[in-house]
Order: C-alpha cells, then sequence, then structure tokens
C-alpha cells in the first residue's frame, strides 16, 4: 500500500511569452527609412504615405522623416 497519496496533475502553468507590441516611434519623433513605427496585431493601425505594412502588419517608414498619426 502506498504511504503517500499521488498528486493530481493539473493542466494550467503556461504561459506564452511578451510579443513586445505597441508604438515604438512616436507622433513629433524623427525616422530614418527602415525603422518600425508600430508593431501590432491585425491592422487596428493602417500605413498611410511612405509607410509600408510588413507580413505581422507591422508599421515601418518607408523613408527618413517625422512620424505623424491622423485620425
Amino acid at each position: 500500500m502506498a504511504h503517500k497519496k499521488g498528486t493530481g496533475s493539473t493542466r494550467n502553468g503556461r504561459d506564452s511569452n511578451a510579443k513586445r507590441l505597441g508604438v515604438k516611434k512616436y507622433g513629433g519623433e524623427s525616422v530614418i527609412a527602415g525603422n518600425i513605427i508600430l508593431r501590432q496585431r491585425g491592422t487596428k493601425i493602417h500605413p498611410g504615405n511612405n509607410v509600408g505594412r510588413g507580413k505581422d502588419d507591422t508599421l515601418f517608414a518607408l523613408v527618413d522623416g517625422t512620424v505623424k498619426f491622423e485620425r
């Protein structure tokens, strides 16, 4: 006979790593071509003039300039 009660297993206890999403360059900040402006999931914010969109929906500068967010 067992001297100790067997412990139950749990299906919890996991968590994914933080993905560091969000704005990387705010309005008014200077950027050079290729700088990441914003990391996001889905197109919450759409690219405007001189801004490219990566396959993971990251927005990045296509030319040197100043960041400007518009509604």
